[in-house]
């Protein structure tokens, strides 16, 4: 007789923590939240700009709902990829909340940058000097990415076995 397949509710085998996935998954969710927040906030609730405003604004709210659909997919295929690294228990917490910051901080710092100086796709707020949107805007991105830094180093000598400070 062969040997009896392993039940659906005993435990998964005890994996290695995987550091780098773990921090590039919840790195692409933080993007695609950052980009869910932007997208809903600024775009939906304040009607402040859309993802693409130098055309008309049906190409506008085109290109909205191409952000959005990306976006969707980007967390989707984000939590399947967390839910994976749970269920071979390769997930290293610490460095997936690095992760998370890094994407979240990432998205808006690109956002602020390419998108509004760059590329000029819009702008975050028209009629109005947008300095200080600017200014808050990349600001925030540049605390959250110092948030991902600090927890990234934190979470790199735990690993390594030094402390944790």
């Amino acid at each position: 007789m062969t040997e009896p397949a392993r039940s659906r509710t005993s435990p998964a085998p005890a994996a290695r923590p995987e550091p780098r996935r773990s921090a590039a998954v919840c790195a692409l969710i933080g993007a695609a939240v950052m980009a869910a927040v932007d997208e809903i906030v600024f775009h939906q609730v304040l009607g402040w700009h859309h993802f693409y405003d130098r055309s008309t604004p049906s190409v506008g709210l085109l290109s909205d709902g191409l952000l959005h659909s990306a976006e969707l997919l980007a967390l989707v295929a984000g939590f399947f990829l967390y839910a994976d690294l749970r269920r071979r228990r390769a997930l290293a917490p610490a460095h997936a909340w690095a992760g998370l910051f890094l994407g979240l901080g990432g998205f808006q710092l690109f956002d602020g940058i390419v998108d509004h100086k760059l590329l000029r796709l819009h702008q975050i707020r028209y009629g109005v000097d947008v300095t200080p949107y600017d200014w808050a805007w990349n600001g925030a991105a540049v605390l959250l990415l110092l948030v991902g830094v600090v927890l990234a180093v934190r979470a790199a000598r735990r690993a390594r076995g030094g402390p944790a400070s």
